[in-house]
């Protein structure tokens, strides 16, 4: 059984990662999500809500599954058996950044390599800390995020 990593924040959930997450799933038997409890940064959602989200967004792909993690993701993927981890591109910019992360990886943990999906041209302008920024000014981000991302995304915004 090939399985995959899917790492990230994920906040919020946009279409891109949800492009990504279904591409995934096609090649390989499980997909993990792997939604990181970092405690450096400061989330509009917690590790909680994040995970809720991606369940509920996922539910059509019988071989997701949602967890998260903290620590090193490179230690992360024995504790899943994952083969790969799987990241996402949106320009040149991301490869830069993304390629150090990689090998950083690799390095820590010979047995995983990384796989690069380029994002749908459709989203490759689309990044979660945007839509926070378009919902927080009580914009409209249904055309970023799914539904129930859009109604969780609102809420926070009223609540602030």
């Amino acid at each position: 059984m090939k399985i995959g990593l899917y790492p990230g924040s994920f906040d919020p959930i946009t279409f891109g990662h949800l492009d990504i997450i279904e591409r995934s799933a096609r090649l390989f038997d499980k997909l993990y999500i792997g939604v990181l409890n970092n405690n450096a940064k400061h989330p509009m959602f917690t590790v909680e809500e994040r995970a809720a989200l991606i369940k509920e967004v996922t539910k059509h792909i019988p071989n997701v599954e949602v967890s998260f993690f903290s620590g090193l993701l490179a230690e992360y993927v024995d504790v899943i058996g994952a083969d790969a981890i799987i990241r996402g591109l949106r320009a040149v910019t991301d490869f830069e950044y993304e390629i150090q992360i990689a090998q950083m990886n690799h390095e820590l943990n010979s047995r995983v390599d990384t796989i690069y999906l380029t994002t749908s041209t459709e989203y490759a302008y689309l990044s979660s800390s945007i839509v926070k920024e378009i919902a927080m000014y009580h914009g409209e981000v249904t055309k970023f995020v799914p539904e129930a991302v859009a109604f969780k995304l609102k809420e926070k915004a009223n609540k602030r």
